[in-house]
Parts: structure tokens; C-alpha cells; sequence
């Protein structure tokens, strides 16, 4: 049904293990397929739907309209500072040939960082200082940082404004006690 309503031949999604790796995905067979775990995908194929799934981490969408490549990342904050924004990135211009100046990068909704306290093992990952007691950590931040030193112009990128945990839309939140995820998907239509 999913299939039918996107007008995709195949879904690609993997058990997301919250690191750096993204794989590339070819035309392949119709259908759901379940890849080896990663946290990320990408493709220039026409009818491949790549899927992430997130709570209170970042959807990361990666377009590069010129050469019609998509990359979908699951951002936290281990991915985040294990380079899965720039791993994508260079995943486009390694085989697709995108330029970072031709991808324009979305950072969907996720966890605000009012609302995400991390301890000291989460700044350090993520090359802040370390204070006394938890520190707020906006991870979508920290990923347009990231996606501007890769290159990508910072008219290029949007960020959304919705907070998985105090805004105001119904999204799932970890930190606010959901079991359930939101799933995100993109592709390069037929």
C-alpha cells in the first residue's frame, strides 16, 4: 500500500545501529527490502523509496536536483559525530558525482535543544565543552554546522521548527515516553 501511495516500485530501509555508514542503492527488485543495518541511504534510482525511522533524532533529507540523487539519513547523536551528514554528502558526489554546492539538505523535525540535555559524553562526541551538569544540545545545529563545512551553501539548507517533544504537533517523542517512530521516506520519482 505504501508502494501504491508513494508510486514506487521498492522501499529500501536497514536496522538503524545510531553510527556513520551509508549505503548506495541501485535499481533492484520491487518490493520492501531490508538491507544490512546502517543509518543511511542513497540512490539515483527512479522508484527506489529510501525510509528512516526517528523519534527524537534528525531526518536528514539530502537532494541533489541536478543529477536527481537523494540521500536519507537517521541523524542522533552518535551518527551526528560520526559524520553520517558528511558521509552522505560524499556518498552523492562519489557515485552520482554531486557537487555540495548543488545539494540542498532539509533537517526535519526532531528533538529542540531546549528540550535535549546531554552529559558529558555527548559533548565531547560532538566537539563541545564539557560544564558542570547536563547542556542542551541541538542536534539539528550541530548537522547545518556540519553540512556547511562540507561545502553545502547555507541557502541550501532548512531546518525545521517542530520539536519532537514540546511542539505542539503530534510527533513521537523517546524522551516523552513514545515507544512508536515517525518514518521518513524519499526517492527520485519515475
Amino acid at each position: 500500500a505504501l508502494r501504491l501511495a508513494l508510486g514506487v516500485r521498492t522501499v529500501v530501509h536497514a536496522r538503524q545501529i545510531h553510527e556513520g555508514a551509508v549505503r548506495f542503492h541501485r535499481e533492484t527488485t520491487p518490493g520492501l527490502h531490508l538491507t544490512e543495518a546502517c543509518d543511511g541511504h542513497a540512490t539515483a534510482a527512479e522508484g527506489v523509496a529510501l525510509a528512516v525511522t526517528t523519534a527524537d533524532c534528525v531526518p536528514v533529507f539530502l537532494v541533489d536536483p541536478e543529477r536527481r540523487a537523494v540521500a536519507l539519513l537517521h541523524a542522533g547523536w552518535r551518527g551526528t559525530a560520526a559524520g553520517i551528514l558528511e558521509r552522505g554528502v560524499e556518498v552523492l558526489r562519489e557515485r552520482i558525482g554531486s557537487l555540495p554546492q548543488d545539494v540542498s539538505v532539509h533537517l526535519g523535525p526532531a528533538i529542540c535543544g531546549a528540550c535535549y540535555e546531554g552529559g558529558p559524553e555527548v559533548l565531547l562526541a560532538l566537539g563541545r565543552e564539557v560544564a558542570t551538569g547536563p547542556q542542551g544540545v541541538d542536534l539539528r545545529g550541530q548537522l547545518a554546522q556540519r553540512a556547511v563545512a562540507s561545502e553545502v551553501p547555507s541557502e541550501r539548507i532548512t531546518v525545521s521548527s517542530h520539536c519532537t517533544r514540546c511542539g505542539g504537533v503530534s510527533l513521537f517523542s523517546h524522551r516523552g515516553g513514545h515507544r512508536q517512530r515517525q518514518a521518513a521516506f524519499l526517492g527520485v520519482h519515475p
